[in-house]
């Protein structure tokens, strides 16, 4: 499988990036796990054609903001318990793959708390449009 920087659909593209971006959301399968919220990373890059995200005048409307990303996630936040980091991952890179400007998402989650013996258990998605 071709890593998502190197993709040929991407050669034209920027990428924009949210790292670790801390949430405590509930989140999980387990009993203890829907008894409270856990502490999840969330890891966001957007691939952006250059022709669409080079500001010519230096203004913000010509790009696509980081407050996209971060309201976006705020927003699946908001409707309530997620079983798996598998449709927290999904559910997200569909939201900002939405975005007219962007052409692929890769959305990472990582819950840090879950196993003492590592220091993250976690889930990856690309989605590129067609």
């Amino acid at each position: 499988m071709l890593s998502s920087l190197s993709h040929p659909s991407l050669a034209d593209c920027r990428r924009l990036f949210l790292r670790n971006y801390e949430v405590m959301i509930n989140i999980g399968v387990h009993e203890f796990e829907k008894k409270g919220e856990q502490r999840v990373l969330i890891n966001v890059d957007l691939f952006i054609p250059l022709a669409e995200s080079t500001p010519r005048e230096d203004h913000l409307v010509e790009v696509v903001d980081y407050d996209f990303m971060r309201d976006t996630i705020a927003r699946r936040m908001a409707q309530g318990h997620i079983h798996l980091q598998e449709t927290l991952c999904d559910d997200v890179a569909r939201a900002m793959l939405s975005h007219p400007k962007v052409r692929a998402v890769r959305v990472s989650t990582e819950k840090p708390d879950v196993y003492p013996e590592c220091d993250v258990v976690g889930v990856e998605v690309i989605h590129i449009k067609g």
